[in-house]
């Protein structure tokens, strides 16, 4: 095995792809920080109770793309054109199916759903016209997340991150004009997030016009057994994303009631951040992921065993450097999204900031683990990380902080469950290496 060549893709594939996840939470995140000087801490409480709307398009929209794009890059160096634009289509289709669900909620039950999110009287119209307009572009969000995917694997990952950081650069400057000059408030924050993705596939056609890509779109009828392991590749990266809208809608609940809308907002500027610093390990499993699939499909184990080490040291290390940004800037990272001064606020989350924010090293290696597994076509072992680290055990923790009438033990609450799943990651891993060793002993002595 030559190591040089293979660091050498690693390290080019996780540099596009962190920089365009980042560049994909910055749409967010620049929201938060428009919204924050615009309207105050009531904007704030608004968008973080509708934020768990983008948890479930990219739920949708990262498992047909991460799911079409690995069983994609599976069968990209050993079948037909026509099989490669099998998966593109029914990607294509499946989106289409998933994108009429959400714009009849937008259409018809954008009110209920902004309800259900838990908007009281004091914030719902401004979460209301934030979360309705994201509804109905929602076609927009899911077709940029799976043509990123696929270009990743389709070796074009630079232009991918071009798109997304094109589409991110529109947001702020949208967000500016609409909220400011143009004073349209909730709706132009939401306006300028939604015209966002439309620039990033029209960087990302670019990669179609010059015919350099190996998917495309076919008249051919849907095939539920493709579309059925799409989705069960991708099944992990959906978990993973609406079970973070999931957290986010328990969180605010508790939250909430322990702190009102205060604590809402401090949330949300904790939230938001993370949202950033998760998105670097996304990054760094967009990135791996090509590269298992790919030596996967050349049965190369070798090169798949040193590209997870790599990638588990590369997350440890991104971790590290995060965490000492996070906790010696602190004080200046919340003052950004304070602009009315609140004291409470400005309190409830630096201290909120410098616990929640030790869950990196635990997400970091859960997210190459989850990717290893869906890699190694184990999908199941990818879905158990998911359902732990985003349900099953942060929920509860969340309630039983609630009950325990702590803010601090929710801020724990996804730093212990992040560390439970990396343990039963690990095991699961172990307990797999231990079963192929005796997979290969029992056939070295059969031919014997």
């Amino acid at each position: 095995m030559n190591i040089k060549p293979i660091r050498n893709d690693f390290f080019m594939y996780i540099l596009a792809n962190v920089i365009s996840s980042i560049g994909v939470s910055i749409y967010i995140l620049i929201d938060t920080f428009f919204i924050s000087k615009g309207m105050g801490a009531q904007g704030l409480a608004a968008l973080n109770l509708a934020l768990p709307v983008f948890n479930f398009l990219n739920g949708f929209g990262l498992m047909l793309g991460m799911g079409g794009g690995s069983k994609f890059s599976m069968l990209y160096c050993r079948t037909e054109r026509i099989e490669t634009d099998r998966i593109f289509t029914n990607a294509f289709i499946s989106m289409l199916a998933v994108s009429a669900v959400f714009e009849i909620i937008g259409i018809f039950f954008s009110k209920q759903f902004t309800h259900l999110l838990g908007a009281d009287t004091n914030v719902f119209r401004l979460s209301h016209d934030y979360l309705k307009t994201i509804l109905l572009f929602s076609p927009a969000f899911l077709m940029n997340n799976i043509m990123a995917c696929f270009m990743r694997n389709d070796s074009a990952p630079k232009l991918a991150m071009l798109g997304m950081l094109s589409g991110s650069l529109a947001n702020i400057i949208l967000d500016y004009v609409f909220i400011f000059k143009l004073g349209m408030g909730m709706r132009g924050a939401a306006l300028a997030t939604c015209i966002s993705p439309f620039v990033s596939m029209s960087i990302m056609s670019i990669h179609i016009i010059t015919g350099w890509n190996a998917f495309s779109l076919r008249i051919m009828r849907p095939s539920w057994s493709v579309i059925k392991e799409i989705m069960s590749l991708g099944l992990h990266s959906f978990f993973t994303e609406i079970s973070g809208g999931l957290v986010l809608m328990v969180f605010n609940f508790v939250i909430h009631r322990l702190m009102g809308n205060t604590g809402i907002a401090a949330y949300g500027v904790i939230a938001n951040i993370g949202i950033v610093f998760t998105a670097v390990f996304v990054g760094l499993s967009s990135g791996a992921q090509p590269l298992m699939c790919r030596y996967h499909g050349k049965n190369d184990e070798k090169a798949i065993n040193y590209i997870l080490c790599l990638s588990i040291r590369t997350a440890l290390l991104l971790a590290a450097v995060s965490y000492l940004l996070i906790y010696t800037q602190t004080s200046n990272i919340v003052s950004l999204f304070n602009s009315s001064n609140d004291s409470k606020m400005q309190s409830i989350a630096e201290n909120g900031l410098r616990i929640y924010f030790l869950f990196m090293p635990f997400m970091g290696a859960n997210t190459i683990m989850s990717v290893y597994f869906m890699s190694d076509e184990k999908p199941h072992s990818a879905q158990i990380i998911s359902l732990l680290r985003g349900t099953f055990l942060v929920i509860p923790a969340a309630f039983i902080a609630y009950f325990m009438q702590s803010i601090g033990l929710v801020w724990l609450a996804v730093p212990i469950s992040e560390m439970l799943t990396m343990v039963t990651a690990v095991g699961i891993f172990h307990l797999r290496r231990r079963k192929k060793r005796i997979e290969k002993l029992w056939l070295a002595y059969n031919k014997i």
